[in-house]
């Protein structure tokens, strides 16, 4: 059995309550082992720490320091590849060959990816007149910004969280994590390796446990928190802004979608077969920019429709461990419940259940653990609930249209606007359709393909604010005006 405690300047510290939470393995609800609940005293040492550590070794340190110290990490990440890779599987109970090709490298990448694109971009520079004629010259000057409190999600734990916390201390900032409360051991164990790798204690603080009245919400309301930077549901974004309007915090937020698909005539359509299967089922269906509704040209619907119920019959179900496994649990009972109560809801809108539908017989050993079929469903109006709202489970809807007008209504006609898939051979209508997307990610042949120096973020409700590459540098800095008289 394993114990979570919060990782706090440089060391792990218990709850003084005592008070603890289970962390369960959702592929067989066995208990993996306790975790430690922050009070306002964790919160409150772990803020310190961080704030502190901002005029200790690490203000101090150069910027190439810095880098040199992330990369390290990075490397230190890699080298204990194994260990991260069974803690994140035990969390989520995702396949071992997802977790592998994913989570973990790209979750250490983030820290070296970050690390040099930030280092090497430039500020700015003016040369202006003055009445006296001799001028004067402005210069643009970054400085961190502060304690940033990273609030990162369960569907990419490392992944995810290193996202926020790469770039964050590639600036020069320190941090506060609260993982969720579902899957806590990546994070945790990143505090070994920050202490391993030499960067200074109150750097990297980690405190577990949940929302209101918990670790989130004291760690939001902290008044030495510069600023937040959270990816979650919507509606837990919306009470993070009330937190941080107090103070006027700066906020960065990904949260929810309902992110569609557009499938043209004249695509290949084996490559969007291939593409729209894995943004519906990859990690299955917990990936915020996974396609929940899929447009399909009428010419092809019947063909497209059949290729993806073949493919979905081809899911294999299992343990981590399982090489043939590729389609793992949801992430706790919990979830399943919420997802479950969609697949109902599903048929009592009149959908026509094409495949999947409910929860598999996976045998006595497994059965405990939140398992739940693939599901691909037709026939449900545009104003459905199962159509508006957001699921995050391993299911679509497939359906029908017949102009480009028409889809691009469909698909815009929904409160949030994270990103699409567009599948077309014709360029032209490639960046036509992408230009009119409400979305903050638009992939044309492809899903999930990520160039981490592009802007990340959603329009609507699904987020403000942009990070990723540079754009991190307008969230993770404060940009000062030095002007000299000349």
């Amino acid at each position: 059995m394993k114990e979570f405690k919060h990782f706090i300047n440089g060391e792990y510290v218990a709850s003084a309550s005592g008070k603890t939470f289970e962390n369960r393995c959702p592929v067989d609800n066995s208990l993996i082992g306790p975790v430690h609940e922050a009070g306002e005293a964790e919160v409150d040492a772990a803020v310190r720490a961080a704030k502190a550590a901002l005029k200790g070794p690490w203000g101090k340190l150069t910027q190439a320091q810095r880098t040199e110290l992330l990369n390290k990490v990075a490397d230190r990440i890699n080298e204990r590849f194994d260990e991260f890779l069974e803690a994140e599987c035990l969390d989520t109970g995702k396949p071992r060959s997802i977790a592998s090709h994913i989570d973990i490298p790209r979750g250490a990448a983030n820290f070296k990816a970050f690390s040099e694109t930030l280092a090497n971009h430039p500020t700015e520079g003016f040369r202006m007149d003055t009445p006296d004629g001799k001028g004067a010259l402005n210069v643009g000057h970054r400085t961190p910004k502060g304690v940033i409190a990273v609030i990162s999600p369960w569907n990419l734990p490392l992944l995810l969280m290193t996202f926020k916390v790469g770039p964050a201390l590639a600036c020069g900032n320190t941090v506060v994590v609260k993982p969720s409360e579902e899957t806590p051991a990546t994070t945790t164990l990143l505090g070994e390796v920050m202490n391993e790798c030499g960067v200074p204690a109150g750097v990297f603080n980690v405190v577990h446990g949940f929302g209101p009245n918990s670790a989130g919400e004291f760690l939001t309301t902290h008044k030495d928190v510069a600023a937040i930077t959270f990816t979650g549901e919507t509606r837990t974004g919306e009470a993070i802004m009330r937190a941080a309007s107090v103070g006027l915090r700066n906020i960065s937020m990904e949260c929810g979608g309902k992110n569609p698909g557009l499938v043209f005539a004249d695509c290949d359509i084996e490559k969007a077969v291939e593409g729209t299967m894995r943004s519906a089922f990859v990690n299955c269906g917990q990936v915020c920019l996974g396609t929940e509704r899929v447009y399909v040209e009428r010419p092809i619907f019947e063909k497209f429709l059949s290729r993806m119920k073949e493919e979905v019959a081809k899911l294999k179900l299992g343990r981590p461990e399982d090489k043939d496994a590729n389609f793992g649990p949801l992430v706790s009972l919990e979830h399943r419940e919420k997802v479950k109560y969609y697949y109902d809801l599903a048929r009592e809108e009149g959908a026509t259940v094409e495949i999947g539908g409910g929860i598999p017989d996976m045998g006595a050993e497994l059965n405990d653990g939140a398992w739940i079929e693939p599901t691909i469903w037709t026939g449900l109006s545009d104003d459905a609930r199962v159509i508006r709202e957001e699921i995050f489970g391993p299911c679509c809807h497939i359906r029908p249209f017949d102009t480009e007008e028409e889809v691009i209504e469909l698909a815009n006609d929904t409160d949030y606007g994270l990103a699409c898939a567009i599948w077309t051979e014709n360029s032209a209508r490639a960046v036509r359709v992408a230009e009119q997307m409400e979305v903050g990610l638009a992939w044309v042949n492809s899903w999930f393909l990520r160039d981490l120096r592009t802007s990340f973020g959603g329009a609507k409700q699904s987020g403000i604010g942009r990070e990723g590459g540079v754009h991190g540098l307008e969230f993770y800095t404060e940009t000062k005006n030095i002007c000299i008289k000349l």
